[in-house]
């Protein structure tokens, strides 16, 4: 059971409120303090107002295919991809996570059981099983889903080489998955291999989580060059839709010329909601749970929950996302020109 005494402070510190002392006859030694007087009490008041903050939101005309890509390591991909979607099926959504990265981290933070011997992504890929007989439901989160990775993924780029239609698979699978999903969060690997190329075959929309650290943007030139290779060649729907800022520390001057420089380079693709620093969203995976049911009233909690409401809203917004995609074609061009 975690502790939150780091909220209220050292067990030494006055805490705020009333004490349990006697004032006057009319008053009783065991007065409790209002709920919201007290570190615990506040989270918890928080957490009332996030969940209650939930739902209404507008589902989209036909299911969202997102691939959370970025080959840079540490910079958030598979916390965001699975807090993204607890957000979204917290908001009403019916969201499945396919988790393609061999670390199976994913899977982990949803609470799945991936072993070698379950049924995973890869029997998808290599043995086109379809995706009905590998997806588990999200025991914590009603509405969310997962199709787990295990450690036979880290093979799966090979013996893709000498298969069919190799760059297509996990989109021909997910075009016979019938159950009915508004989202579809696909967690890549840090790399740019055929796992990747699969994930943005697949889908329509990119997310990118940028890292708000000194080499942000180191590489990611290369991802969005096979962004437009897979568009000109393989998927013409394939956009650029999201740019995320992650791990956000607003006690630095570095976070904040990063986020700027990231929003001057890609313009409206950036979310208003930054995720912050947390020590919970980096404490939940260990419990097998997102931030969402570990500890709901926290800044990360309501920071996803804000990020997913945003990105609803705004796929409500756009007309079928290709006019995003010239817009992004355009900015990217001219910060190229400029360079």
């Amino acid at each position: 059971m975690r502790s939150d005494a780091n909220i209220a402070g050292p067990m030494t510190e006055p805490v705020p409120g009333p004490r349990n002392e006697s004032f006057g006859d009319d008053v009783s030694r065991e007065t409790p303090p209002p709920m919201d007087d007290t570190p615990i009490g506040r989270a918890a008041q928080l957490a009332v107002e996030a969940f209650g903050r939930t739902g209404g939101l507008p589902r989209p005309e036909q299911t969202r295919v997102m691939v959370v890509a970025n080959q840079k390591g540490g910079v958030g991909k598979t916390t965001t991809t699975v807090n993204l979607a607890a957000s979204l099926a917290l908001h009403g959504a019916r969201v499945l996570v396919v988790d393609l990265d061999p670390q199976g981290n994913a899977s982990t933070a949803l609470g799945i059981d991936h072993h070698a011997e379950v049924p995973s992504i890869y029997d998808v890929l290599v043995d086109s099983k379809p995706l009905s007989d590998v997806v588990q439901p999200v025991v914590d989160v009603e509405g969310l889903f997962c199709a787990p990775a295990t450690i036979d993924l880290a093979g799966a780029e090979i013996e893709l080489v000498s298969l069919v239609a190799r760059e297509s698979r996990l989109d021909r699978a997910i075009k016979a998955y019938e159950q009915p999903l508004d989202y579809i969060l696909i967690d890549c690997p840090p790399s740019l291999g055929l796992l990747t190329v699969n994930a943005l075959v697949a889908g329509a929309e990119v997310l990118i989580p940028i890292q708000c650290e000194y080499y942000a943007l180191e590489g990611l030139g290369q991802l969005l060059r096979n962004v437009d290779l897979v568009r000109g060649h393989l998927n013409p729907k394939l956009h650029v839709s999201t740019i995320l800022l992650t791990m956000y520390d607003g006690r630095t001057r570095l976070a904040s010329q990063v986020a700027d420089e990231v929003r001057s380079h890609f313009g409206n693709e950036v979310l208003r909601t930054s995720i912050p620093r947390s020590v919970r969203i980096s404490e939940a995976p260990s419990y097998g749970q997102t931030v969402l049911t570990y500890d709901p009233g926290s800044s990360g909690s309501l920071s996803y929950l804000e990020a997913a409401r945003e990105i609803a809203l705004r796929g409500v917004s756009q007309t079928g996302g290709q006019g995003l995609a010239v817009n992004y074609e355009g900015q990217h061009s001219m910060s190229e020109g400029t360079q």
